[in-house]
């Protein structure tokens, strides 16, 4: 299998499992409708450990532009490579996103919220907020690398990896999820999106493009500085990269702050008003 093809294959398992609990929870008449955010990060955790299952032994199995940015930066894969990956995990996630639409045929129609049909494709914040948006997606991917980082520095049997791993996204999930659905990974999002937009879907709605940054650029960031973060602090390596980027994000973590601050301040002086 080549590597082009075994990222496209990994990236659709992981969509088709991980948008496919999503809808399950959310479209009406579905026998799990209801059934909660518990349910939703197992079956993203299980969904990226049968993505790793699938097509770890031909690539490492990314099935995350995140990853595949974050290894690079590392040095623990070729810049060259990169372009390969990321084209095949994004058309993946949109084959996987139009396989879980053909799944649920019949409920589309039966489903009247148009934000619950957009949310099996792509994620969207419990609170919009951009800057605290964009930090929590850059959090959820920072642990993601660095908990990928600790799982490859232990001598773990290699057919309890890709398990390991899942685990990993179901903790994510369950601690941090809560704030932006905790796309952590770029194609995840975008690819479905995209087929969001294209695909026939009863009373859809719109892709909501203006929050789609978020899930591209918050999980570049982190992930990227999850992987030059662990280099630093647990091999020595500081680079220039680790410089640079503590900079970038100490900023927009203060800028967040700062801008949630400034909306608390204005809520209780114009309840003052009032």
């Amino acid at each position: 299998m080549s590597e082009f093809l075994a990222e496209l294959i990994g990236t659709m398992v992981l969509i088709i499992l991980g948008g496919g609990v999503v809808g399950g929870v959310l479209l009406k008449k579905s026998k799990a409708e209801g059934t909660g955010w518990v349910l939703i990060t197992i079956g993203w955790g299980l969904g990226v450990a049968m993505g790793v299952y699938a097509v770890g032994q031909f690539t490492g199995a990314h099935i995350n532009p995140a990853v595949t940015l974050g290894f690079a930066a590392a040095g623990e894969f070729p810049w060259g490579k990169v372009p390969l990956y990321i084209s095949a995990q994004m058309i993946g996630a949109f084959i996987g996103a139009v396989i879980v639409f053909f799944n649920y045929l019949p409920h589309w129609r039966e489903t009247e919220d148009k934000g619950a049909k957009l949310a099996v494709f792509s994620t969207d914040p419990a609170i919009r907020s951009p800057f605290s948006n964009l930090v929590s997606e850059m959090i959820g991917t920072f642990v993601l690398l660095m908990g990928l980082m600790f799982i490859g520095a232990n001598n773990i049997a290699e057919g309890l990896n890709p398990l390991i791993v899942g685990l990993l996204i179901v903790a994510i999930g369950m601690s941090l999820g809560g704030t932006t659905g905790y796309a952590i990974n770029p194609a995840r999002d975008l690819g479905p999106r995209i087929a969001h937009a294209l695909l026939p879907i009863p009373g859809k709605g719109g892709s909501d493009w203006g929050y789609a940054w978020i899930p591209i650029i918050g999980p570049i960031l982190g992930g990227v500085y999850g992987a030059v973060f662990y280099n630093a602090m647990f091999l020595s390596e500081f680079s220039v990269g680790f410089w640079v980027l503590s900079v970038i994000v100490a900023i927009i973590f203060i800028g967040a702050a700062v801008t949630e601050l400034n909306k608390k301040a204005h809520e209780k002086s114009t309840e003052k008003v009032l």
